[in-house]
């Protein structure tokens, strides 16, 4: 059975799973009653940083225009357009035996796409989680939902694997950003 995580709380990634070295982080939503007249399109994303919580190269942002990081570590597997449909609308998967020595944390976030032109934001998107699940028999470890707690932001750190003490370890963020893509990559050090 996963174990269910709250906002804030962490949790020992590889420790109690001996053995795990690729991982699928899993993430989904459902929006709410929309008549906005637009497709509602977000977009899943990995931050691989470094110590300080920085990307170290641009490259090591890995979402729809850039699918594979350079070390062949983190893969996107595709853009959802639409986000319809059960189970994961979106996936990342992480080899950590792959994952360099100088990456301490990789962050997974949500986007909404174009949120500002189609007057889009989380207000309007319920049943959101991430979710951990093992690549090898597929079993979920740990999941997160979000709950409904964000009203005008448009971009979301959900959690978070991190080295600690030679292990990996999760967290559960659920952290908020008013302005999009745009933010969120500010705030990992990425200039756009």
């Amino acid at each position: 059975m996963p174990i269910s995580l709250q906002k804030g709380q962490k949790v020992d990634l590889t420790k109690s799973n001996p053995g795990l070295s690729k991982i699928i982080v899993g993430l989904g939503w459902d929006v709410k009653k929309y008549t906005g007249g637009y497709d509602f399109d977000l977009d899943a994303a990995a931050f691989m940083l470094n110590a300080d919580g920085k990307i170290i190269k641009d490259i090591d942002f890995i979402f729809y225009n850039n699918l594979k990081s350079q070390c062949g570590s983190v893969q996107h597997m595709g853009d959802n357009l639409t986000g319809e449909g059960e189970g994961d609308d979106e996936q990342i998967i992480i080899d950590l035996s792959k994952v360099p020595s100088n990456i301490e944390k990789i962050a997974f976030t949500v986007t909404i796409h174009e949120a500002d032109t189609r007057n889009q934001n989380f207000g309007m998107v319920s049943n959101s989680f991430v979710r951990i699940v093992n690549a090898v028999d597929n079993l979920e470890i740990i999941r997160y939902d979000l709950g409904e707690d964000f009203s005008i932001e448009t971009a979301l750190v959900v959690g978070e694997i991190y080295r600690h003490a030679g292990e990996w370890k999760f967290s559960a963020v659920g952290s908020g950003f008013k302005g999009g893509l745009k933010a969120l990559c500010q705030n990992f050090g990425i200039n756009m």
